[in-house]
């Protein structure tokens, strides 16, 4: 480390409407920089938009959101074991924004029943926003017998449609563990 940090000290008059603000170059010395502390990570702000009118492809089964007898919308597909089905979200569309997403690295080395001890690793740290408002989001959740739908073979079973409108107070933390050497 450097023994000594240069330090922008900015200092601003708000008094009068025509003055400007003054910038002083000072260096902070390694003691007084000690007792300044801060925290890393990232805060995320966001208004996202997910096919509000429908994606680009259009097939047999995807199409505009005005064609009653397509499919519109994003899809996700997740396959739980090797052999297992196809758990997936269907017509994923709308629009949600959120303000105080955190991201972060965290070591877990104490905790989880002890399993904190033996893991002694970094995580991504999620903090969740407290605020999130929705605005005509829907999605379907479905079993499938093919990750796609132009797939041969494919079957799907839609088990239920999820439609949200309004805010959701979002609170705590999402760790995610990583598995495997990089």
């Amino acid at each position: 480390m450097l023994p000594k940090i240069l330090f922008l000290v900015v200092v601003s008059s708000l008094a009068g409407g025509g003055r400007s603000a003054i910038a002083e170059l000072s260096l902070l010395p390694d003691e007084r920089l000690s007792e300044v502390s801060g925290q890393g990570g990232i805060y995320l702000s966001g208004d996202i938009s997910i096919n509000e009118m429908g994606g680009p492809v259009e097939n047999s089964y995807f199409g505009r959101c005005s064609d009653a007898g397509k499919k519109c919308g994003a899809r996700f597909a997740y396959r739980l074991k090797e052999t297992g089905g196809w758990m997936v979200l269907d017509e994923i569309r709308g629009n949600f924004a959120f303000e105080g997403l955190t991201l972060r690295v965290r070591n877990i080395d104490s905790g989880f029943g002890g399993d904190g001890e033996l893991f002694n690793r970094d995580v991504l740290e999620l903090g969740l926003p407290n605020t999130v408002r929705f605005n005509d989001v829907r999605f379907k959740i479905a079993s499938s017998s093919t990750a796609r739908p132009t797939d041969p073979g494919f079957q799907q079973t839609d088990i239920f449609s999820v439609e949200m409108r309004g805010e959701v107070i979002m609170e705590g933390n999402l760790l995610v563990f990583p598995t495997g050497n990089p």
